[in-house]
């Protein structure tokens, strides 16, 4: 890692530099990867590979980027333009205002609605490369998969696709059960202390003597 922290420090220096090479960022990331514990599980190592993927396909994206951008030189403006090209790939219906089945979550028919990546799946995405950022040597303060223009972009997403496609994404609250109706309870405290009384006026065998 201390190759990718230099390019950082070299980034924030001179603003001069160029994206590290695709190839250094796998074989670091794939060699961090190997020395974690045998224990950790299929979930973390699919989330690890996943996040590899994902900052080597942006890394690739700025690389193609005209004119090409280096990674110090990235904003949150950039990292918007990136989430914008990736909607083309998307396969997500989102309905126009004006679509028959705006707000229906299973339209019956298909319609001419562009396809668009789903507000979940870019959320993850920028939580991964957001780590994959600070785990590459960069600072949190200039991480731009952080920026508050991409949180509100993502909240933007959310809001639109849930009133397009009629799906609610706010978080459930957990609904505790409610208290059974006095007379049960009255029941079940008889029920616990019946044991106790049970215990203090057994009655004694035959023939015992006090």
């Amino acid at each position: 890692m201390d190759s990718i922290q230099e390019f950082i420090g070299t980034c924030n220096s001179d603003n001069t530099c160029n994206l590290t090479n695709n190839t250094t960022v796998t074989t670091l990331a794939a060699s961090a990867s190997s020395s974690s514990s045998p224990s950790s599980t299929a979930t973390s190592s699919r989330y690890e590979n996943q996040k590899r993927r994902d900052w080597n396909t942006f890394g690739q994206y700025l690389k193609n980027h005209r004119p090409p951008l280096s990674l110090c030189r990235c904003s949150g403006a950039h990292v918007l333009e990136f989430l914008r090209y990736l909607d083309q790939f998307g396969k997500t219906k989102v309905h126009t205002p004006i679509c028959p089945f705006y707000g229906h979550p299973n339209p019956p028919a298909p319609c001419p609605c562009p396809l668009r990546q789903a507000w979940g799946s870019l959320d993850a995405l920028i939580g991964r490369l957001r780590a994959a950022f600070e785990e590459n040597g960069g600072k949190p303060e200039n991480n731009p998969f952080g920026a508050r223009a991409v949180r509100l972009y993502l909240r933007d997403v959310r809001d639109l696709q849930s009133k397009a496609r009629g799906i609610s994404y706010e978080k459930k609250k957990r609904k505790r059960p409610p208290p059974p109706p006095p007379q049960q309870q009255q029941q079940q405290q008889q029920s616990l202390s019946l044991p106790h009384l049970h215990h203090h006026h057994q009655l004694p065998p035959p023939g015992a003597t006090h």
